[in-house]
């Protein structure tokens, strides 16, 4: 019976030390589920906005790092209409692109968040990672937010900070 008990708590303790390997916890099927063609709105204004997110810091000096979690937050401040994201990308420190989020437009109801979330074990974006993002919303329609949120905790310490896009188009 006890070698019985003893397996069971090894294979929980095996599958709990799995790494998971997922570097976004945005599932691409929830973007699908949130695309929308919007080419017979024409009357749309266009905009595009940058993020600075940070992966990693400095800690103590220039050699040493700390991992971040990220957390970007698309935010429509509208309380009438819907708006629409046609691209999340996100680039390194040295301005190369690491990934897009989605290949079609997507639409954000009204006052709805969505985010993006960007893993501590995730150091592709660097120190001086960034978004860009491009966007369009009914004419007098409020502009939508972007920010960023990043979170560490290591032992008994806690980071957190957080960044707000700028519009750039």
């Amino acid at each position: 019976m006890n070698n019985k008990y003893l397996s069971l708590i090894l294979v929980f303790l095996f599958l709990s030390c799995q790494e998971n390997k997922e570097i976004s916890s945005i599932n691409p099927e929830n973007w699908n589920k949130r695309s929308i063609d919007i080419s017979s709105k024409d009357s749309l204004e266009f905009g595009k906005s940058y993020l600075s997110i940070y992966s990693q810091v400095y800690s103590i000096s220039e050699h040493k790092t700390q991992n971040l979690t990220s957390m970007v937050s698309l935010r429509n401040t509208s309380d009438i209409d819907s708006i629409y994201v046609l691209k999340a990308e996100y680039y390194d420190t040295y301005g190369k692109s690491v990934r897009k989020y989605f290949d079609k437009s997507i639409y954000l109801a009204p006052l709805e968040t969505v985010e993006i979330i960007i893993d501590e074990k995730d150091i592709s974006g660097g120190t001086g990672s960034n978004f860009i993002f491009e966007w369009k919303t009914p004419q007098n329609c409020p502009e939508p937010i972007f920010e960023g949120v990043m979170t560490s905790v290591l032992g008994q310490q806690g980071l957190s900070f957080t960044t707000q896009s700028k519009r750039i188009q």
